[in-house]
């Protein structure tokens, strides 16, 4: 017996990982009902800035509850996505999101977090791998080690000279 791979094209690829967006938005649920990690193969991979690499449903689970324990909400601005579609398995999206940290509350463009950068693996309509890039300081409190962000500190809105 031979194991049969179909295809994706990248609108299908497209619409896995934004189906996983739309499950953070969600509190980790699924349009249809069903968890975010259903939407993950066996053995897939998920890197998060300061937290480190997962492998495997049950590390995912790990570091999405380590995560998601920080953010009380999450809404990403799916009109503003850019795409990065490969004609392979590999691909990206950068877009920005608004949210509610338990440190206080982010939006891109206002605050200094909210933009980020995902690269998604998918085949056979699972997400194989996701390595996300993004500043993990939500709420913008570390201003110790970067005191342009502190008080009176570079405006996020105004143009560098």
């Amino acid at each position: 017996m031979t194991i049969t791979r179909q295809m994706m094209t990248d609108e299908q690829r497209k619409s896995v990982a934004l189906e996983y967006l739309r499950a953070f938005d969600a509190g980790g649920t699924t349009s249809d009902g069903g968890g975010i990690l259903d939407l993950f193969a066996v053995d897939a991979q998920v890197y998060f800035p300061k937290w480190g690499l997962a492998t495997g449903k049950e590390q995912i689970g790990t570091l999405f509850g380590d995560v998601g324990a920080t953010i009380k909400a999450i809404l990403h601005d799916y009109a503003t996505f850019n795409w990065i579609m490969t004609g392979t398995d590999v691909f990206a999206c950068e877009g920005t999101s608004a949210g509610e940290h338990r440190d206080g509350s982010w939006r891109a463009g206002v605050t200094h977090a909210g933009r980020w950068c995902d690269v998604f693996e998918v085949r056979d309509s699972l997400i194989q791998r996701c390595f996300i890039y993004l500043d993990p300081d939500y709420a913008g409190m570390d201003t110790e080690r970067y005191p342009w962000l502190g008080e009176g500190g570079r405006d996020p809105q105004a143009p560098v000279a």
